[in-house]
């Protein structure tokens, strides 16, 4: 009996020393590159992009959030922002890796990166809050 589990654990870690032949998948594979998504655009009056954003679960995705200073904004999607990973925020250079987010705010003009992985597939949105026009927010489907 014992040398039939030995024999066991022998094969067992044959196979796990060729498992690296085989490289990584779903999300990990190379083929999963970032997908640039429209810019958002934060100003006083203007919508924030052209109509609603269609994503894949398991895909990665990068926007860019642009505000050109001519108000104090903020935008903000929490179920958005729970149902995606967040991989960085870049603000001038800086790389901010965050547990996660729930808004993010321009008290002056500026651009803001956010690369990110969808991952719960439902119906989301981004909006100026305390907005209630339609062109102050943008839906986002996960599909």
């Amino acid at each position: 009996m014992k040398h039939l589990v030995l024999a066991a654990l022998v094969a067992g870690f044959g196979s796990v020393a060729h498992a690296h032949d085989f490289g990584f998948a779903g999300i990990l594979s190379n083929t999963n590159q970032g997908e640039e998504l429209p810019t958002i655009t934060l100003g006083s009056g203007k919508p924030l992009t052209d109509g609603p954003i269609t994503l894949e679960s398991g895909k990665v995705y990068e926007f860019e959030i642009e505000s050109d200073g001519s108000a104090e904004l903020a935008l903000e999607g929490p179920g958005f922002f729970r149902n995606i990973w967040v991989n960085e925020v870049v603000v001038n250079g800086l790389e901010i890796r965050p547990f996660g987010l729930e808004s993010v705010e321009f008290d002056q003009a500026g651009t803001m990166e956010i690369e990110f992985i969808a991952i719960r597939p439902g119906q989301y949105f981004l909006r100026i809050p305390g907005s209630s026009g339609d062109a102050q927010r943008v839906d986002i489907t996960i599909r």
